[in-house]
């Protein structure tokens, strides 16, 4: 009996049967500088808000709370801080929402290419009839993207983007810093409240005591909400990484056929070979080494 995720795509063992001439050829590839981005509203409004919640941030920490302060060193201390974090967290926001997530050529499912795959015998290929691509092992299609990406995690909305194979660094980065930056926040709103009840609220602030109060309060908010979230997500993350099984390849159960690796090579895999302080840096590209992640034939 087939495994249900077997029953899930569209399996043929013989070329005929994958309908060739039905599918028009791939647009020619674009080169490698073109920028991917998604144009889908949804994901675009949500990219946009977020942006716009980190900015919010960054006027109530350094406007409210750092530059009143009487102590030039715990605002130079906390702004440095702050605002490293937050930059790398909308680089790496960036860097995942405008990088390939590994797209499959759309389109290749022609009578040329897939006699060009030499098929034998007993040997299977994947064919995704919504974008009429042979798909190689763990790719899936993205009703959003309207593409197959090779080990797709998940369509998040919030960076508009697929999170796949090329950028998953990213998205992990992105949670990361924005879980820190969440933390540090509360940290500074609660330390600024003690000081404030102690002294005359119009000391502590620039603005007046109830708009400081409303100010600190939706940060508060902001940042408890964003510090669950993103922590929680980071951690499904790395386990997802560590065990090797994507977020769909996990809802599915899809039967495990690649190799296993040990946890701290799937790690490099994704953040790159060899370990190196580049793998907290948004704007290094990971190496992925030797890894086989591009397959057609199972």
């Amino acid at each position: 009996m087939k495994s249900p995720a077997h029953r899930t795509r569209d399996i043929e063992r013989q070329a005929g049967y994958l309908r060739p001439e039905h599918c028009a050829p791939p647009p020619p590839r674009g080169t490698s500088d073109t920028m991917w981005f998604i144009r889908d509203g949804c994901g675009i409004v949500c990219a946009v808000i977020t942006w716009l919640l980190v900015f919010y941030a960054e006027f109530v920490v350094m406007f409210v709370m750092l530059w009143p302060a009487k102590n030039v060193a715990y605002s130079l201390l906390n702004g440095v801080l702050f605002n490293s974090l937050a930059f790398l967290a909308l680089a790496s926001h960036a860097r995942a929402m405008c990088t390939d997530p590994g797209a499959v050529p759309k389109g290749n499912a022609t009578k040329e290419f897939i006699e060009s795959l030499q098929l034998k015998p007993g040997q299977v290929v994947y064919k995704c009839p919504k974008c009429c691509s042979i798909k190689p092992d763990r790719a899936h299609h993205c009703s959003v993207c309207k593409r197959c990406i090779k080990k797709m995690d998940h369509h998040c909305p919030w960076v508009n983007n697929c999170v796949g194979e090329n950028n998953q660094k990213y998205f992990v980065l992105f949670t990361l810093y924005i879980a820190l930056i969440s933390f540090h926040a509360l940290a500074m709103v609660g330390f600024h409240f003690v000081v404030c009840f102690e002294e005359d609220w119009s000391k502590c602030s620039a603005f007046s005591a109830p708009a400081t109060v409303i100010l600190l309060i939706l940060l508060c908010f902001e940042g408890l909400l964003f510090l669950i979230f993103t922590a929680i997500m980071f951690g499904t993350q790395v386990h997802s990484i560590c065990s090797d099984e994507t977020g769909i390849e996990q809802l599915k159960k899809e039967e495990r056929k690649w190799l296993k690796k040990s946890k701290w090579m799937n790690m490099k895999v994704v953040f790159g070979h060899p370990f190196s302080v580049a793998w907290l840096n948004p704007f290094a590209t990971p190496d992925h080494g030797k890894a086989d992640v591009y397959q057609y034939i199972v």
